[in-house]
């Protein structure tokens, strides 16, 4: 029983790979197709990877969205680290239900509906949308994660460590910095990488705050898939997988690094 039980996870779990994967890997293989049809293999060619250096709009986006991904991700760092804190040392202090519900809502909150939102709030305030009108959309969207990454590793907090620390002299700044801040530091770094993911490949909320010359890689693949995938967009996609990972791959080493 044990053994079919094994045997059955195992199956499971290499089919949920599969599905997970496998598309992922096909897009790689066929960015080195040879062909113009991306359904067609015309044997292994760097074609379109040379076809992309000459795409300046393809490059000028994707470097826009990376920007874009960067600021957003650091604002909504610094922010949702902030609100983590106050929900999590301030108690129930008057307006927290309120402050919570403000947090939380763009989890469940249609993107759709934020989008167009805050093309309302920008137009009736008179701001011209561009760069920092989506800065600031995704900052808004991604801020509630980051507060929910820190604030469960706040929940677990060893409050003895800051008190001996106040205890042998240390403020509460200096606390903050040599004790509590070290012991959160791998949440607050969760919380950036998903935010500055999440920001990446944002298309929906990306399309209503952004205005003329500000256009990012999701909404320039977008427009340029509805009128037939080219094999330029694998391309792209392949080196914005290796970027991403050789990321992930530098931020686990230095932290398996810091952990020994």
């Amino acid at each position: 029983m044990r053994r079919g039980l094994s045997l059955f996870n195992m199956t499971s779990l290499a089919l949920g790979l599969a599905f997970l994967y496998l598309p992922i890997a096909i897009l790689v293989i066929y960015s080195f197709n040879a062909s113009r049809l991306v359904t067609v293999w015309g044997g292994w060619s760097l074609r379109w990877y040379a076809a992309l250096i000459d795409d300046r709009a393809m490059l000028d986006a994707a470097a826009a969205s990376f920007a874009i991904a960067a600021a957003s991700a650091a604002a909504a760092t610094v922010l949702g680290t902030m609100a983590a804190l106050a929900l999590a040392r301030f108690g129930r202090f008057r307006g927290r239900l309120a402050f919570s519900a403000m947090i939380y809502a763009p989890l469940v909150m249609p993107e759709v509906i934020l989008g167009l939102s805050l093309l309302l709030l920008f137009v009736a305030l008179g701001i011209e949308r561009g760069f920092w009108t989506i800065v600031a959309a995704h900052a808004t969207f991604t801020m509630c994660f980051v507060t929910v990454i820190v604030q469960s590793r706040l929940v677990n907090f060893d409050r003895a460590l800051e008190e001996a620390a106040m205890d042998l002299g240390a403020g509460p700044v200096r606390t903050f910095t040599a004790i509590t801040l070290p012991l959160i530091r791998p949440a607050i770094v969760a919380g950036f990488l998903l935010a500055f993911t999440l920001s990446l490949d944002d298309l929906v909320i990306a399309s209503f705050t952004a205005g003329p010359g500000s256009t990012t890689l999701p909404m320039r693949v977008y427009s340029q898939v509805r009128l037939g995938v080219s094999p330029e967009i694998n391309a792209i996609s392949t080196l914005m997988l290796a970027v991403v990972g050789i990321v992930l791959l530098s931020v686990a080493a230095l932290s398996r690094g810091r952990a020994q």
